[in-house]
């Protein structure tokens, strides 16, 4: 297994979706333990609002990081995660509402050149997830602008990417809408 920390952020608010989409149904089980059992051989970190922190309580497959302020978007989940774990080593990203992500595609993304700061998931000129960010990317997590963007790193001179080109639909599929669960 390639060493790194997953982080999970799911401390969305489900706007369009109007209830807590995370803790709904998909395809039999609540989305949000797809992301998890993706990520459990990585000892997943999850950044989750009250409702998904309130689920995922007293567990010991994850270790939860409550965010009181997820209308603060991605950029501030993930440098909750990023001050709560050592500075010293890689992470990769997943997203709570992306539950076609498997440990293979986690373990593709982790397998980028050790050089390489950003590495994920390409298809079509279009990035997906998971993303790997090493060390010194994590550095700029704090600069990241307010929001739910990863772009800001991407686009980061100085910083060294890798896209994988991937077939894979799980890269690029979301749980956005109400639609989405029936898919």
């Amino acid at each position: 297994m390639i060493a790194a920390r997953a982080v999970i952020l799911a401390a969305g608010t489900s706007s369009r979706v109007g209830r807590q989409k995370l803790l709904m149904e998909f395809h039999g089980r609540p989305l949000i333990e797809y992301s998890i059992a993706a990520a459990r051989a990585w000892k997943p970190l999850v950044v989750a609002g009250p409702q998904v922190a309130g689920y995922l309580s007293g567990r010991s497959d994850v270790t939860v990081l409550r965010n009181d302020a997820p209308e603060l978007g991605m950029a501030h989940s993930l440098s909750l995660a990023n001050r709560a774990l050592p500075q010293a080593g890689a992470i990769i990203v997943l997203l709570g509402d992306k539950p076609l992500v498997g440990a293979a595609l986690l373990e593709s993304v982790l397998r980028a050149p050790a050089e390489a700061d950003l590495a994920y998931p390409m298809r079509d000129g279009i990035p997906g997830h998971p993303v790997r960010l090493s060390t010194r990317a994590r550095r700029y997590i704090d600069d990241l602008p307010p929001g739910d963007t990863l772009r800001w790193l991407r686009d980061r001179a100085g910083l060294r990417q890798w896209a994988i080109p991937t077939e894979d639909d799980g890269a690029f599929f979301d749980v956005d809408t109400v639609e989405a669960f029936d898919i």
